[in-house]
């Protein structure tokens, strides 16, 4: 694996940490690379049942790399642009769920990747934007999209439009991020959660997720739908066997995801 993401495994917890330190983690199309590599890399181990994404430093991720943007052409533009949306949506569809833990600067793109996982803890140093009209662009990454579905449409528009930066107690404020640490229990913290999530049903875990994504875009009858349709197919697996047959008996229960 390249150096800019490293890959690291305990029990059924993965955490991937982009490291480019000396460039506060700014994404490239090799950072991209190596990161839509890492996701697949992970997605393939039938082991992960939940994922940590973090970064090195002081940064998550400070943003693109606007040395590398600044002699792009439309189409140049255009195909990085496209290359992150493929590496975040792959980040968003995976079977189990990703916490960011956003351990410092998470600006543009960033901030798009925040907002590419189910959910985020920060730093309290941690600080999040969308400041890509201070460079006479738009945010290529899903800004535009993910951030309204987050904080709502209004408190988008004024994040975008101003490009201004806000720190981690008012990004939890309006919803942005989860919950807020120190910056030396973070990680752990994070680690934490996803060791406990990955203890649950995997089979149930995974498409409470889907639905939660795919439905909220729906008229709620036909969300409602999709809700009733998975909750009786989860009447059919193991896992439900299992999961049902060690609460009654009163012990912890061993999960297999089938």
């Amino acid at each position: 694996m390249s150096s800019f993401v490293e890959v690291s495994q305990d029990g059924h917890v993965s955490t991937l940490t982009i490291n480019r330190p000396d460039k506060l983690n700014a994404l490239s199309q090799e950072v991209l690379g190596d990161l839509g590599a890492a996701i697949e890399e992970v997605e393939r181990n039938d082991a992960v049942r939940a994922l940590v994404l973090t970064g090195t430093g002081k940064a998550f991720v400070a943003g693109a790399d606007i040395a590398a943007m600044k002699s792009m052409n439309q189409a140049e533009g255009r195909g990085f642009g496209a290359l992150g949306h493929t590496v975040f949506t792959r980040l968003e569809h995976l079977r189990f769920p990703v916490i960011a833990a956003v351990n410092g600067f998470a600006l543009g793109g960033g901030c798009e990747l925040a907002l590419a996982c189910d959910f985020v803890y920060a730093s309290s140093k941690a600080k999040f934007g969308q400041p890509e009209v201070n460079l006479g662009i738009i945010p290529g990454f899903g800004g535009t999209q993910r951030l309204p579905r987050r904080v709502g449409s209004a408190m988008a528009r004024e994040l975008i439009y101003s490009g201004k930066m806000i720190n981690a107690a008012e990004a939890l404020r309006i919803g942005l991020i989860n919950a807020v640490f120190e910056p030396e229990e973070l990680l752990g913290a994070a680690q934490k959660i996803a060791a406990d999530i990955a203890t649950k049903g995997p089979l149930a875990v995974g498409e409470a997720k889907r639905l939660i994504r795919d439905g909220v875009d729906i008229p709620l009858p036909q969300a409602n739908k999709l809700e009733r349709d998975a909750f009786g197919a989860g009447f059919d697996t193991e896992d439900q066997a299992e999961g049902m047959a060690a609460f009654l008996e009163k012990r912890a229960p061993v999960f297999k995801g089938a």
